[in-house]
This record gives C-alpha cells, sequence and structure tokens, in this order.
C-alpha cells in the first residue's frame, strides 16, 4: 500500500464546526480579541507577541505604509485605470515593485545588521569601510527623517532597543559623511530586534504598504489622476528610430 500522503502545517485548519489558526478557535479565541497586526507577528514568528512588541511592530507597519506617488503607488493607479475590474491586479503590480530602492530597504538593512554582528564588525570598521550600507541616506529627508527618532523612542520606551538599532546608530554616529538614518533602515533594525527572522523583512514592509496601495487605489476611485499621468507620458513621448 501507498504511503499515505501528509502535508503538515502549523498554522491553519478547518472542519465541518470549527476553524482552528495558530492552535487558537478563530472564532471563539481570536476574532474581536486578536488585532491585526499582532496576528502577523504571531503568524510569522510562531509565538504570541508581548503589548510592547506589538506596539513597535504596528508603529513599523505604520512607517511603512504609504508616502505618496511613489513608483508602487503610481503603478497601482495606472494597473487599475487599465483594468478597473482587476483591484488584486492593481495591488499585486504595486507590490511587485518593493525593491531595493523602495521598501526593500528595510530587509537589505536587517541583514546587514544581523551579518555585521554575527561577524562581530564594530560601527568604526563599517563606518571607515567604504561600502554601501542601506539604512543610511534619504533621498528627501537630508538631515532627519522624522520617522526615525519616533521607531528608536518607541523601541527604547518598550525596553526592545537591541543590538541591530544600537549598531545601526552607531554606524550613522561615526560615519564620515553624517548621513541621516532612514525610517525604512530603522524599521529593519526595530523588526531585527524583535527578532523576526531577517528573511521575511520585506514582507513586513509588503505587508504595510498593501495598506496604503488599498488607500491610493480608492483615492483613484474617487478622485481620479492617473489617465492624467499617462497622457502626459504618452503627449510627451520622443519616437527616436
Amino acid at each position: 500500500m501507498a504511503e499515505e500522503l501528509k502535508f503538515p502545517t502549523g498554522l491553519g485548519t478547518s472542519d465541518a464546526e470549527s476553524i482552528s489558526l495558530l492552535g487558537q478557535d478563530l472564532a471563539a479565541d481570536l476574532m474581536g480579541k486578536v488585532g491585526f497586526g499582532e496576528l502577523a507577528f504571531w503568524l510569522v514568528a510562531q509565538r504570541r507577541p508581548s503589548p510592547g512588541e506589538v506596539r513597535v511592530f504596528e508603529a513599523v507597519l505604520v512607517a511603512l505604509a504609504d508616502h505618496g506617488f511613489t513608483p508602487t503607488a503610481i503603478a497601482a493607479r495606472l494597473t487599475y485605470l487599465s483594468a478597473p475590474d482587476s483591484i488584486q491586479g492593481a495591488m499585486a503590480a504595486g507590490l511587485l515593485g518593493g525593491g531595493s530602492r523602495f521598501l526593500g530597504v528595510t530587509e537589505d538593512c536587517g541583514r546587514y545588521l544581523a551579518a555585521a554582528l554575527r561577524d562581530g564588525r564594530t560601527a568604526e570598521e563599517i563606518a571607515g569601510s567604504g561600502e554601501r550600507i542601506p539604512g543610511l541616506g534619504h533621498p528627501v529627508h537630508k538631515v532627519q527623517d522624522p520617522r526615525t527618532p519616533v521607531l528608536i523612542g518607541i523601541a527604547k520606551e518598550e525596553g526592545l532597543y537591541g543590538p541591530h538599532l544600537r549598531l545601526l546608530e552607531g554606524i550613522a554616529a561615526v560615519h564620515p559623511k553624517k548621513l541621516p538614518l532612514n525610517g525604512a533602515g530603522v524599521c529593519g533594525a526595530a523588526l531585527a530586534d524583535l527578532g523576526l527572522p531577517v528573511e521575511m523583512l520585506r514582507g513586513f514592509a509588503l505587508l504595510a504598504r498593501a495598506a496604503g496601495l488599498l488607500g491610493q487605489i480608492a483615492e483613484e476611485h474617487r478622485r481620479p489622476i492617473a489617465n492624467q499621468v499617462y497622457m502626459a507620458v504618452d503627449r510627451n513621448a520622443v519616437y527616436e528610430p
């Protein structure tokens, strides 16, 4: 007899009478009792976060939700213009733009700091290396990213200011170019200090941006601008055979 197939999971399952999630009864134990941010943390970390961890985690989600007409937002709006019947396509278009220049810095910084801590590198060594350091510098906030002191302050208030944030601040303090810490990088350091896997950090940034993109699409529905963007590019295109 062929061996019975098994596909183990510790997340969710259901039967005719109930739905289980993370070992809890979804309807009785979670709905109305657990916030979405707390649940997202729990799903990835496989442990329920403390109230302080939830506060830091949700501050990160808020910090990354929306920054105006970024490429991710424009992509979502233009896709919605092209296919208003496919809101999932518009959402996906925006999320697919989360890379090394936008949103990806959160994971890049977390990975960089984790590797530096693992290798025992000091802030002085890193700052003097001449290498590109994710989390330093911002194209708009040249002096200070307004999110940075707030995130660091919340982490300190909750006793969650850990080695990743400490190293990132140390690097910025001794870096010869005196570049400001950007919010996305600080978010990555804060998430790493919560013990979340650095390989998942971009996913949290995308989770946050999903809310922002939905807001962008809703605004596009109420007050459309995507056709103007499209026509501005189309009418000013220069054909060079």
